[in-house]
């Protein structure tokens, strides 16, 4: 009886957790367009312009990316960096990758492929919320905290590859507005990346954080508009081969 007992206790918790945690998700599907039309967009495409900051210098840049489910993505940039015009492109094709500048296409060694995609899964989970529902992520509650004076519910998540990250949600419209995760850059170096959602949009249906604001180790990185977005009801064959 007294096993029985402790068994109960120690899973009462978890059940609650379980049913805090699926509140959170399920009122942040609803303000991004609704499981139904979400699960619909299996691949979808957006363009945006920005800011990004290297080295403390500030340069104009603009990207467009391609997404199929998290393993499928493709995304290309320009930009000046010091007076030169730089022209750019990554590929993420299942357990495949390349990285394009100008005329050179490497192919990503094994560590490159995994931080790829961790980048790309933190990347478009805040946009469908819909792969956290799914066995490849562990969600669990963390309590509420304040974001600029407005209470915001926190979700503490650990992804496939094991690593972890927070994402904080809006009470009131249940909309993703933060999220917190260690990455790792190019050039093996590791941030704790802070990423801002604001200025949410009608996009045909689907709500999206037409802003994005982003630093790493407390320092300005990059300040991204989403200028156009939209849902793919195919993908061209070649979008996530290999750059030519």
């Amino acid at each position: 009886m007294l096993l029985a007992a402790a068994v109960s206790l120690a899973g009462a918790p978890s059940r609650a957790d379980e049913a805090q945690v699926n509140q959170v998700l399920d009122k942040a599907i609803k303000a991004l367009g609704g499981e139904e039309k979400l699960s619909k967009a299996e691949a979808f495409t957006w363009k945006s312009k920005g800011k990004i900051t290297i080295e403390g210098n500030q340069n104009e840049i603009s990207t467009q990316a391609t997404a199929q489910g998290l393993d499928h993505f493709q995304s290309t940039f320009e930009g000046e960096f010091n007076g030169n015009k730089v022209k750019g492109q990554s590929v993420l094709n299942g357990d495949k990758g390349w990285r394009k500048f100008g005329d050179q296409t490497t192919e990503m060694d094994p560590d490159a492929l995994k931080n790829e995609k961790r980048r790309v899964y933190l990347s478009l989970i805040p946009a469908t919320i819909l792969p956290l529902k799914s066995k490849s992520f562990k969600v669990e509650s963390a309590p509420d905290e304040s974001l600029k004076g407005k209470p915001a519910a926190v979700l503490k998540v650990t992804g496939p590859d094991g690593k972890d990250f927070t994402l904080y949600f809006d009470k009131e419209s249940g909309l993703p507005v933060r999220l917190v995760a260690k990455v790792t850059g190019w050039r093996g170096e590791e941030y704790v990346q802070d990423s801002t959602f604001s200025d949410y949009k009608d996009f045909g249906g689907f709500k999206m954080a037409s802003k994005t604001s982003v630093k790493r180790d407390g320092e300005d990185f990059l300040e991204g508009e989403v200028t156009e977005f939209k849902v793919l009801d195919k993908v061209p064959a070649d979008t996530f081969a290999e750059p030519k």
